[in-house]
């Protein structure tokens, strides 16, 4: 059976570690080539618990990942170092997963201020296409160019999205809180991420300037219709892994808490990834190590407003597993392939 062969630049990052655990048990693809700084020279499996031939690939300097010879070829690598990466591989006749932000925003003048610094192909932008497949699925077939969306982008548009889209919402006034867990600042050494000064706090940050916030306002007006400016507060939790985020809706007229509940069922009854629950019983532990994204809406008739709660894994849904979702909706892939063994 032909397996497309797959490699991952940057796979010694908390996303590329995720990249290599499913890739190496997903039955259609074939790791064919792992790039690290920091591993440089030693093989797979003194980093995993690997076997046969994959077990004995060397991770290779970073720099070699201009020349990987992959068919798809996923970039787990910081904004900047992705949008100098991808043209290449490109121009090779590589698809390209980025993991990073590098294409994710239409306007090119949006790059300095939000992820610091000007963009190097603004060429590329109008076709990348947004890898998140409950709400832009029938763009991504045959895809050259992926672009995975943010971790906080993917929890926060797909709790409202369908509320926008049903009207049921104003697109103005959304007020969003997120919690993160540490890893979601990546794999560095950082004394702000360290054990002493996270553990037992709770610690509101990057407060409206958050590289997220343009991204998830350009997918909400894209797929729900309309957006305006969002007010968002991210918050760093005392976790390793998750996110749960909490969004506050103005309502439009006079809906019942059943219509709120309906457009979301609705949007996401034939989603294996997404699921509806009760507002009280969307959790982190229930979505970590899974693809999975758990949201439930509760409405606050006296305040006038919804309020939805979503939860992911932010190396899984919102960065490893939707890049490989992605990955087999651009393939012919069945989408949940390499993922429906994830147990949370």
């Amino acid at each position: 059976m032909h397996k497309h062969t797959v490699a991952i630049v940057g796979a010694s990052g908390y996303a590329g570690l995720e990249l290599t655990r499913i890739l190496a048990r997903h039955p259609d693809v074939r790791i064919t080539a792992l790039f690290s700084d920091r591993w440089s020279a030693e093989r797979a499996g003194d980093r995993l618990p690997l076997r046969g031939e994959l077990e004995k690939l060397p991770y290779r300097p970073l720099v070699e990942g201009q020349d990987a010879d992959a068919e798809v070829v996923f970039l787990a690598t910081p904004a900047e170092v992705s949008a100098e990466l991808a043209p290449k591989l490109l121009a090779k006749g590589r698809r390209v997963v980025d993991l990073s932000g590098a294409f994710r925003l239409f306007d090119t003048a949006a790059y300095p201020p939000w992820y610091g610094f000007d963009h190097p192909a603004p060429e590329l932008l109008p076709d990348a296409r947004y890898g998140l497949p409950e709400l832009a699925r029938e763009r991504l077939p045959g895809a050259k160019l992926i672009t995975n969306p943010g971790c906080y982008a993917t929890a926060i548009a797909l709790a409202i999205a369908p509320l926008v889209r049903s009207g049921l919402v104003s697109s103005d006034g959304i007020c969003v809180s997120g919690m993160s867990g540490v890893s979601g600042a990546g794999r560095k050494a950082s004394e702000d991420y360290s054990f002493c000064e996270t553990a037992e706090d709770l610690r509101a940050y990057r407060l409206g300037k958050h590289q997220h916030v343009p991204e998830i306002e350009q997918t909400v007006a894209r797929y729900a219709g309309a957006c305006g400016p969002i007010a968002f507060t991210p918050v760093l939790v005392p976790i390793r892994r998750g996110i749960l985020a909490t969004v506050t809706l103005r309502l439009s007229g006079k809906p019942k808490s059943s219509d709120l509940h309906d457009a979301i069922a609705k949007a996401y009854a034939a989603e294996p990834f997404v699921k509806l629950l009760p507002a009280d019983r969307v959790m982190v532990k229930d979505v970590v190590h899974t693809n999975r994204c758990h949201v439930g809406v509760a409405m606050d008739a006296r305040a006038g407003v919804a309020i939805v709660s979503s939860a992911i894994d932010n190396l899984l849904k919102g960065a490893a597993g939707q890049a490989v979702q992605a990955m087999n909706v651009a393939l012919g892939v069945p989408e949940t392939t390499g993922l429906d063994l994830l147990g949370g």
